[in-house]
């Protein structure tokens, strides 16, 4: 993924986990150095299940993991494990002064071809959903269960085809 983002001239914000971080320091360093990275909490829990205290801890662990792993900062960014949110752990994030990014398509490769994906579906789905601002959610890393690839697959072909339709890409901050 990286390469190809370097490659094809792409920026990229990518949203750790301090788990991420922990089991792939090189990877998160690697990351941190090429694009901003943004708070994915430390255990990727839905928040919407755990008590105020324990959303606070997620974000603040995992702030503090991908902080002494990269030696960058995530805030503001923000995105929530699943998307799963509502009014209370908004406000906690909000707190913790973040702000909570969510994305207009996501590209589901993080299913696998277990869950019935492949890298053209992944391209596809990217590219019916295209519209001006979009924010698109990939995955790094392999699925659990069958260790397909298929986002850092489809990658070069998703930025093609964006870039066929006219679009060019920003990095979150420069987006705001």
């Amino acid at each position: 993924i990286l390469a190809t983002l370097e490659r094809e001239r792409v920026p990229a914000t990518f949203f750790l986990t301090g788990d991420f971080a922990r089991e792939h320091p090189a990877s998160a360093r690697a990351i941190a150095a090429a694009h901003p990275v943004g708070n994915h909490t430390e255990n990727h829990r839905d928040l919407t299940t755990l008590s105020s205290s324990a959303v606070v801890d997620e974000v603040r662990s995992g702030a503090a993991t991908i902080r002494a792993t990269t030696g960058r900062s995530t805030a503001p960014w923000f995105r929530f494990p699943v998307g799963a949110r509502d009014a209370r752990p908004i406000g906690l994030v909000n707190e913790e002064c973040y702000v909570a990014v969510r994305w207009t398509v996501d590209s589901l490769g993080w299913k696998g071809t277990s869950g019935g994906m492949t890298s053209a579906t992944v391209r596809d789905r990217v590219l019916a959903a295209a519209r001006p601002g979009m924010i698109v959610l990939m995955h790094v890393g392999a699925n659990p269960d069958d260790g397909t690839t298929l986002d850092a697959d489809a990658l070069p072909s998703v930025i093609a085809g964006l870039r066929a339709k006219g679009y060019s890409f920003v990095s979150l901050p420069q987006s705001l």
